[in-house]
């Protein structure tokens, strides 16, 4: 460990000290809370951190909470079928559920990000705060293990599946995929019109097209977000009011 990343580690001690009681976990190794807090954008800026950001730890927290979250559907709502519980499971884990979730951890407070990335309201992005998140529960998997894991994940999202009464949870993509086929038309496709900005920052728009006409588009940090917002703007212009 270099002598920033220990300066780095002390001056945030109250922080992390503060989100480790939000999240329920305290970090036997710090520098990994660090890390997982840690957006491109910091460590682009900070030229003493080369390459020390959270993307890595996203991406076990990914696999991890794909399997967490699948776990407790499975417990919730064992008579449903595979195919209920994989949307139910997208649904939560998908950029703007893992927003929410970082929201009511006030996770944008504790993000280290670039001065750039900052001014332009970085720390409100959905896609910056599900990121962020993914990354602490790969954190907290690497600190210690699964269970610490799937206790994090279970105290976030057990009031979303405790419910007296069944909700269909979908995706905009998916609502927007029964609608149309519902209707007897085709299923929406989806094409990237543009994409722009710095590697640590980039930008996509993509719209949403059935039968070759434009329903709508949208920008968003990534191909996949940008497509449920595309979608979720059609379905506003297709649903009655």
């Amino acid at each position: 460990m270099n002598e920033s990343l220990k300066k780095l580690i002390q001056q945030q001690a109250p922080q992390c000290a503060e989100l480790e009681k939000e999240l329920g976990h305290h970090f036997k190794k710090p520098a990994l809370l660090i890390r997982s807090l840690t957006h491109r954008s910091y460590s682009f800026e900070h030229s003493e951190l080369p390459g020390y950001d959270n993307e890595t730890l996203e991406f076990l927290g990914d696999a991890v909470l794909d399997l967490i979250v699948g776990f407790l559907l499975f417990q919730h709502y064992p008579k449903e079928p595979e195919g209920i519980l994989t949307k139910m499971r997208s649904a939560l884990v998908q950029e703007a559920g893992l927003a929410v979730v970082a929201k009511q951890l006030d996770l944008g407070r504790y993000i280290l990000l670039g001065r750039g990335e900052d001014n332009n309201g970085g720390r409100s992005k959905p896609s910056i705060l599900s990121c962020a998140y993914e990354a602490i529960i790969g954190a907290v998997f690497v600190d210690a293990g699964y269970e610490a894991a799937r206790r994090v994940v279970e105290r976030h999202f057990i009031d979303r599946l405790q419910l007296n009464n069944k909700i269909e949870i979908t995706d905009a993509k998916s609502r927007l995929q029964e609608l149309t086929q519902h209707h007897g038309g085709q299923a929406p496709t989806y094409s990237l019109v543009d994409s722009s900005g710095p590697d640590h920052n980039k930008s996509f728009t993509v719209s949403v097209l059935l039968n070759g006409k434009e329903l709508a588009s949208a920008t968003a940090s990534n191909k996949k977000a940008a497509e449920q917002k595309a979608a979720a703007l059609a379905l506003q212009q297709l649903s009655p009011q």
